[in-house]
């Protein structure tokens, strides 16, 4: 009896205070700092996962699910929970440049400075794009969150609730000690069936440079080591000895782990026929539409520019693929729309499907490989920092 009277005192007390201060029972009990439910907590103590163990998120766009992994004592990351996103924008497909209404995808890392307790969304952390890899191809954008609220132009949104757990799971971890966690973002999951049902895909290239760090995670059950050279991913190699790898410049020799080398050869080979066996099905459902390219990211950052201005556009993005079947409807004698904002849907996938991907994977040391041949790169882009994190300037999480 004499608790219960206690516990209400305390609840109108606190009533009290905030009422003249203007906070709210939120700001007294602030959100970022709810626990994880008992049910979370339950399931973490069966797997022999600790509350501070460290953590790592997968995002699969197709499947509209975000996964949360955490470390287990030996070493290795189990599956925790999962959740459904709630909206994403854009297509499957990287983000290119500012105003595509892209969701990212690639490997990226959160440190405690990206994570924003005060969100105008709830809670949100921003993922760290632009990336090393982002920057080294001339990629462009900057804020892309994860977040509550449920609205998303370029962002992965959750629910309020789903948010809180998400953070809360981010927060332990950085209590425990871990200094940044990654989030790797997927169109789909990289299974060999839907990589036969987007083999035509003009993203597919890039696609398949993703999956080789998908697949060390899949058979290590640990984050990938990650770093960019050629303007491209590597995953788990060690450059020789003096080398160092450059985002920009040619990959320099390096070796990998013989263990992870056997047993990715040997995985590699079971996916290739589990591909080769899909193509002959004709695996469904039919492909998802994808981002065409640099041009097509052009494209829609024009038109949610001119939307911010208030100017009348159509009510959804456009897209290559419906400008060249408006163009080819044209009366004959009709100037043609101007290329630098029509362009085809072929240059689109030409330019997309140029992406390189990482050299095939060998057995001993791993020589330099062969030059990018689209030439000179890119300029790399000066990193932008987050609104909700002053402090933070996307420092790249990869850096050894």
């Amino acid at each position: 009896m004499k608790s219960r009277i206690a516990r209400a005192a305390l609840l109108t007390v606190g009533l009290a205070l905030a009422g003249c201060s203007g906070e709210s029972l939120e700001d007294i009990a602030p959100k970022a700092e709810r626990q994880l439910p008992a049910a979370i907590v339950q399931t973490m103590k069966a797997k022999g996962i600790s509350k501070g163990a460290p953590i790592m998120m997968r995002i699969f766009k197709e499947e509209g699910v975000l996964e949360v992994w955490k470390q287990k004592q030996n070493g290795r990351y189990d599956l925790v929970t999962s959740y459904d996103i709630c909206k994403w924008s854009g297509k499957l497909g990287p983000k290119y440049t500012e105003g595509d209404r892209q969701a990212p995808e690639g490997f990226y890392g959160v440190r405690p400075q990206q994570m924003n307790p005060r969100s105008s969304y709830h809670l949100s952390f921003n993922i760290g794009f632009p990336n090393i890899y982002d920057r080294a191809n001339g990629r462009t954008g900057q804020h892309l969150m994860v977040h509550g609220a449920c609205s998303s132009a370029g962002c992965y949104s959750m629910t309020d609730e789903q948010v809180e757990e998400i953070y809360a799971f981010a927060r332990d971890a950085f209590r425990g000690g871990q200094q940044a966690f990654q989030l790797q973002a997927f169109p789909f999951r990289m299974t060999p069936e839907n990589m036969a049902r987007y083999r035509n895909d003009p993203n597919y290239p890039y696609w398949t440079m993703l999956k080789e760090g998908y697949d060390h995670f899949e058979i290590t059950k640990q984050p990938p080591r990650v770093d960019v050279c050629e303007r491209r991913y590597v995953f788990n190699r060690i450059p020789a000895e003096g080398e160092s790898f450059v985002a920009t410049e040619a990959c320099p020799p390096s070796t990998q782990p013989d263990s992870l080398m056997a047993a990715y050869k040997k995985y590699k080979a079971q996916q290739d026929v589990a591909f080769a066996e899909a193509v002959k099905k004709k695996a469904k459902p039919e492909p998802n539409p994808s981002i065409l390219g640099h041009e097509e990211a052009l494209l829609v950052a024009d038109w949610t520019r001119r939307r911010a201005r208030g100017e009348k556009v159509s009510p959804e993005p456009p897209s290559l693929a419906s400008v060249n079947v408006a163009a080819s409807e044209k009366p004959e004698n009709e100037a043609p729309a101007p290329v630098s904002a029509y362009a085809s849907a072929s240059t689109g996938a030409r330019e997309a499907q140029a992406e390189v991907g990482v050299p095939p994977l060998t057995t001993g040391s791993l020589p330099a490989p062969t030059p990018n041949p689209k030439g000179a790169p890119a300029p790399a882009q000066k990193a932008e920092s987050s609104p909700q994190s002053p402090i933070s300037r996307f420092l790249n999480i990869f850096s050894k």
